[in-house]
């Protein structure tokens, strides 16, 4: 027998068909426009069916992708810091210089010579010191309270 009720809707959002995609544009750690990258010392941290599942995900998109021409990624930990704030060193490291202008003001170049506008208000990526702890060589996790070695 049918019911004169309407059928009930789901209040929540219809599901997207770009999941990971609207996962990662919201997400902020270890995320870019380009890149999603996971620490391994935290990967390998995780609780063990945590890391089977994750075993069985990147074997699977190795599979998929494995025909690909993978270059060696080189993953450089950063922050992003005002131009202002820079010393000399990662000045050079973004491309920038900054002399004195005619009028005695500071002057924010680019490498082609093209002047920065509102340097003060520009924000650049810089490379850090690595916060995440690595493991060991060994494999263990590093000691509590033990300072995370340079990631250089």
């Amino acid at each position: 027998m049918f019911t004169p009720d309407p059928i009930p809707r789901r209040s929540a959002p219809p599901a997207s068909s770009t999941p990971l995609g609207d996962y990662l544009s919201r997400a902020g750690h270890g995320v870019d426009s380009g890149y999603a990258v996971l620490p391994r010392s935290l990967a390998e941290s995780m609780p063990l069916p945590w890391q089977q599942h994750m075993r069985h995900l990147l074997a699977e998109f190795h599979q998929a992708f494995g025909h690909l021409q993978w270059p060696v990624y080189r993953v450089v930990p950063s922050r992003y810091e005002r131009l202002v704030d820079l010393d000399d060193d990662q000045l050079a490291e973004v491309g920038c210089t900054v002399e004195v202008g005619d009028n005695g003001e500071l002057e924010y170049r680019m490498r082609d010579g093209r002047r920065i506008e509102n340097p003060e208000s520009q924000q650049v990526l810089v490379s850090c010191l690595d916060p995440i702890p690595r493991r060991q060589p060994d494999g263990r996790p590093p000691a509590p309270g033990a300072p995370p070695p340079p990631a250089w």
